[in-house]
């Protein structure tokens, strides 16, 4: 585990349970770019999570998105999550970012978005996918991701000498709605790589 941004969770929660009831008529909601759906809610902190190009085939999320069109969007949604994270843990693709200097050029990307493009709260890099809880600044979630996910494809092409896509498109996002929440999905981010079998305690990883 690394030092990275300086982090007070003990102060930023009431303010922005504060301005998500005061933005909450300027806030875009619900939308979806034809992937899963996304939900902007303004500066309150979010879980999000993107996955290499080659991590899960699209195919096998088109299956679960099929078995579970019956279901309620949360519950379709939070249950194709899982099935991507469990998919992920197992190992699949070529895993890129098991390679140190892949890692160490995601993790740079996101410190120097913190305090500019969002509020870094957690995050951890995996082999073949990222999770993290930000709060935006004044760009959507949609647009700081795809900013991270842009400046970091370039990096990292060019320091492997490759070329064509690196992420997979589109992302997962939920909203963080309360202190409890919050420390739940922390938890769950800085224990990933223990759950992976990557290591035997969370302070141990290199890229949280």
């Amino acid at each position: 585990m690394v030092s990275g941004p300086t982090i007070d969770r003990c102060h930023f929660w009431k303010p922005i349970q504060r301005r998500m009831m005061t933005r909450m008529g300027e806030l875009r909601g619900r939308y979806s770019r034809g992937y899963l759906p996304h939900f902007d809610a303004g500066r309150s902190p979010q879980f999000i999570t993107w996955r290499l190009a080659d991590a899960v085939p699209g195919e096998a999320i088109e299956r679960w998105q099929e078995e579970l069109s019956r279901e309620q969007d949360s519950f379709r949604k939070a249950e194709i999550a899982r099935r991507i994270e469990s998919h992920c843990d197992s190992g699949s693709g070529e895993g890129l970012m098991s390679a140190p200097k892949v890692a160490d050029a995601v993790q740079e990307v996101l410190f120097e978005g913190h305090g500019a493009m969002f509020d870094l709260h957690c995050w951890v890099i995996m082999p073949n996918h990222v999770h993290l809880i930000l709060s935006p600044a004044e760009l959507s979630v949609g647009e700081v991701v795809r900013r991270l996910k842009g400046a970091s494809s370039r990096e990292i092409n060019r320091q492997m000498s490759r070329s064509g896509r690196l992420w997979q498109p589109g992302f997962f996002d939920r909203l963080i709605r309360t202190s409890e929440h919050f420390d739940r999905t922390r938890s769950c981010i800085e224990w990933n790589p223990v759950k992976a079998k990557l290591c035997t305690d969370p302070a141990l990883w290199r890229w949280s």
